[in-house]
């Protein structure tokens, strides 16, 4: 299914937007359809991936500037799920971000969309996280 096609009541135009189109003073950068699949799905089923990039919510490139006044890692525990077959955040980078926060980690083989290729994985990590 073409999620382009469903976006929109006939006569409306289409939701989705084109890679980089700037809306007001804000810009998007969805990622490139092309390279979604081995970058973001690596692990789904073509069909799969196609579909995501096809439905990606554009995000604000200004989201990468946000500032955290009082990081919750610094009171709370925390926990980090490494999917070690990531293109989109490499696993050293993960290892240093979990590392800084002092995070309980669990590696998983799984690209950035592992919430979709291992929800049990994830839903372990999260059962752990409750319970202690």
């Amino acid at each position: 299914m073409d999620v382009r096609r469903v976006a929109h009541s006939p006569g409306e135009r289409s939701r989705v937007r084109g890679h980089g189109e700037s809306h007001g003073t804000r810009r998007d950068a969805p990622l490139d359809r092309d390279k979604f699949a081995d970058s973001f799905a690596g692990d789904l089923p073509r069909a799969q991936a196609e579909f995501m990039a096809d439905s990606q919510v554009p995000w604000g490139v200004e989201a990468l500037g946000g500032a955290v006044s009082q990081p919750a890692w610094r009171t709370k525990r925390a926990w980090y799920l490494i999917a070690t077959d990531d293109r989109m955040i490499p696993p050293p980078a993960q290892h240093a971000m979990s590392e800084r926060i002092g995070a309980q980690t669990v590696e998983v083989a799984a690209s950035h969309s592992v919430y979709v290729s291992q929800p049990d994985a994830v839903a372990d990590l999260i059962r752990q996280a409750a319970r202690s």
